[in-house]
């Protein structure tokens, strides 16, 4: 079974310096149809205009995925970490027994877009830890790349919950298929383009959920940028 998430009906907030669209509920956008799915808590789809960003402001127990899409995105935080973001690169960092951090456009003039995702751990209390990497776009071509995982394997950001994080890019009429394993979900989120998902057509900002699916097969319809979560 696949439920679609359509971009249209997400939650949306505009402040203005930001233009933000909410899969599941937050912030002052609440659906009590949508609060998250597995593990998975947040996805927010942010445009950062030139010269704005999110002031200092906490986190506990959270673990915090950040994936650039066009732009750079400053960072800061209570632990002495400061980093710039740009697009191609991911960042994650575990909130644990709390943390303060603020992220600006690091351009006065351009915008940035970026996808910010939320994991609940696998455990309360977590000592603050921070890491950041860069996949290229050769990597992700035609190719599930794995950018998240429990283990670190392949080089991947180490996440503390059972989740693995993929990022592809497809070309028009390409396709990849993915086994979806006994007892495991899986959440599709369309970044750009347009894509078929066992023949069910997703576009840009859409997602979906899969339930009791062996296998996943997608399909570029355009050129095609998407993260798939594969979730206990």
């Amino acid at each position: 079974m696949i439920v679609i998430r359509k971009a249209e009906d997400r939650g949306h907030a505009n402040y203005g310096w930001l233009d933000s669209y909410h899969s599941f509920s937050f912030a002052n956008y609440y659906d009590p149809h949508h609060m998250g799915f597995r593990q998975l808590r947040v996805i927010n789809e942010d445009r950062v205009s030139g010269g704005g960003g999110f002031d200092a402001h906490p986190h506990r127990d959270m673990e915090i995925i950040t994936y650039v899409v066009d732009g750079a995105l400053e960072h800061r935080d209570s632990t002495g970490n400061n980093a710039v973001i740009r697009a191609g690169e991911v960042q994650r960092m575990s909130a644990g027994m709390g943390i303060a951090h603020s992220e600006y456009n690091h351009s006065q003039t351009d915008p940035v877009h970026l996808l910010q995702i939320w994991i609940l751990p696998d455990r309360r209390g977590l000592q603050p830890s921070y890491e950041q990497r860069h996949y290229s776009e050769a990597e992700k071509r035609g190719n599930l790349r794995l950018i998240v995982s429990p283990d670190d394997r392949e080089n991947a950001l180490k996440i503390h919950q059972d989740v693995n994080l993929y990022a592809t890019v497809l070309e028009s009429g390409e396709s990849i298929n993915y086994p979806v394993l006994e007892n495991r979900y899986a959440w599709i989120q369309v970044v750009k383009g347009e894509i078929e998902a066992n023949d069910r057509s997703l576009k840009t900002g859409d997602g979906a959920a899969l339930y009791e699916e062996t296998q996943l097969q997608i399909k570029a319809r355009s050129s095609a940028e998407l993260l798939l979560f594969d979730l206990a």
